[in-house]
């Protein structure tokens, strides 16, 4: 049966990627069509790709686990286990990103592109799919590493001390970002003159007055805007998008850099921290329990590695509506701050009004879209509560 359910899982993932391989090569050898600006079309073309993701992504980690990766029986322990270990984890990041790249390409590229939200040219794409693919191999390494280490030296406890060791690389994460990942994909320069005055002394009300307050080329990518505050420990950085820059009053962008700030306020970056380690906790002892039920794969071997990475998904994907409804909680809090640091809450539905018409953003996305998957609330929403406040 597991062979069975291998081999369908391996003929989808291989069926669809040669589709998204044709519709590719018809892309580049003429451009896709333009669609009229429609929220709802774009967003049911979303949820379609993002749900046939979904599927892919646990498919490809099934097919993998069960089918790809040869057993190997006994712990693999030694330098020539590593290097072997080091090169099975390079190749299977690149085969699945292979795997991925024409999906990704119609997915992230062509489709944004159709609906006039990108600019940005297929080697320009590419590019930035590369530079991601060296950054996600990287952390894949290191992360592989530690854990194989850890449940080598401590076979029965692993699972807590690699949560444990979660929170640090979570807190480096944040620190090394903004400061050398990030600036490899866009350019960051200050923000001068009296937008920048404004946003610093309400930054300064909050404790952040010496965060640097700077501008992204996000146009490069995108035609949506957004702005973000993120950092740790004196990195802390607010960071306004071009497109926002260009295409918003300054109220607009005073209340959507103070619903950023209301994050900061709120130490949600900490409290993902803190969230990210519960979850990595359940996730890592649920799935050690389903892989441990082939007694005769070792768990750092390279199969029961691809297993135990396979039952992660699975039970990752199964807390998704509790990660998506903790995230929605905590943005309807940032819009409460917002309001209340500029005491404007016109500014706010001018600002989700503009967002919603930039981003091509739907009013109200279907409710199970909502509960399973929506990191924020709807705008309808979010609208109508601060037309509410300010009446």
């Amino acid at each position: 049966m597991r062979a069975v359910l291998s081999g369908l899982a391996g003929g989808f993932v291989l069926g669809y990627a040669t589709m998204r391989t044709y519709d590719a090569l018809v892309d580049i050898r003429s451009a896709a069509r333009s669609e009229r600006p429609d929220a709802r079309a774009y967003g049911r073309e979303r949820r379609r790709l993002m749900l046939a993701g979904l599927v892919r992504s646990l498919a490809t980690a099934g097919w993998m686990a069960f089918a790809l990766v040869p057993p190997t029986g006994g712990d693999a322990a030694g330098a020539k286990h590593r290097v072997r270990r080091l090169l099975a984890v390079t190749a299977a990041t690149i085969f699945s990103s292979l795997l991925e790249l024409p999906s990704d390409y119609i997915e992230d590229h062509v489709l944004e592109r159709r609906y006039a939200l990108s600019k940005q040219t297929a080697r320009a794409w590419l590019i930035d799919r590369v530079k991601a693919l060296c950054v996600a191999t990287i952390v894949t390494l290191v992360v592989v590493e530690i854990m194989v280490s850890i449940m080598r030296r401590w076979p029965r406890a692993w699972p807590w001390l690699v949560t444990a060791a979660t929170v640090p690389m979570l807190i480096l994460g944040n620190l090394i970002a903004p400061v050398f990942i990030l600036p490899w994909f866009n350019t960051y320069e200050p923000i001068r003159g009296e937008l920048e005055e404004r946003l610093r002394r309400l930054a300064r009300r909050y404790g952040v007055g010496d965060a640097q307050i700077l501008r992204v080329d996000m146009s490069r990518q995108t035609e949506k805007a957004n702005a973000c505050v993120m950092g740790l420990f004196g990195t802390h950085r607010i960071v306004v998008g071009d497109t926002l820059l260009h295409h918003f009053t300054a109220d607009e962008i005073e209340f959507v850099v103070a619903h950023e700030l209301g994050h900061y306020v709120h130490c949600d970056v900490w409290r993902s921290v803190a969230v990210g380690t519960s979850m990595t906790a359940f996730i890592l002892l649920l799935a050690r329990a389903l892989s441990s039920r082939s007694p005769r794969t070792s768990a750092t071997s390279l199969d029961g590695l691809a297993r135990l990475f396979f039952y992660a998904n699975v039970v990752g994907v199964a807390l998704g509506p509790l990660g998506a409804s903790l995230s929605r909680s905590r943005e309807w809090a940032a819009d409460r701050f917002a309001v209340t640091a500029t005491d404007a809450p016109g500014w706010g539905v001018d600002a989700f009004r503009r967002l919603r018409d930039r981003n091509l953003s739907e009013d109200q996305q279907p409710r199970w879209m909502e509960i399973l998957f929506a990191s924020h609330p709807s705008l309808r929403a979010r609208i109508a509560e601060l037309e509410a406040l300010r009446k």
